[in-house]
């Protein structure tokens, strides 16, 4: 019951959201309805997914005697996507110190730190087995 409510109440909400963007412009309704479209639409996906996925449980793994797995010999492919994600990572802040300045430059390297350090670890894991 409380799902089939989240999924009306989230339906309705987008269907408003849709509605106030028919209105949006460059005048205080305007402003207004945008606020009104942003907020309804985020309320509302978010009572769609819960209504949708609510409740949803894992199926059951059959019990069974689990062996550890033999450790993986780090590869020339782990290398090679660390050392392309490192490449990009430096095309992409790069391309925004030159194009937006050091400030965004900074703020871009802050947002692509976690791909920088998995493929530090990748091209590191590859250079430590060797």
């Amino acid at each position: 019951m409380r799902r089939a409510l989240s999924l009306v109440a989230g339906a309705g909400l987008v269907a408003i959201a849709f509605g106030a963007a028919s209105r949006v412009a460059d005048t205080r309704e305007g402003l207004i309805a945008e606020v009104v479209t942003l907020l309804a639409g985020l309320v509302g996906v978010s009572l769609v997914l819960y209504g949708l996925l609510a409740g949803a449980r894992p199926a059951p793994r059959p019990s069974t005697a689990h062996l550890p797995a033999p450790a993986r010999a780090p590869s020339a492919r782990d290398f090679t996507i660390g050392a392309g994600g490192l490449g990009l990572a430096v095309l992409l802040i790069g391309g925004l110190v030159v194009t937006a300045g050091w400030q965004w430059g900074a703020l871009g390297s802050v947002m692509l730190l976690p791909m920088i350090a998995g493929s530090a670890f990748l091209c590191g894991r590859f250079l430590r087995a060797r």
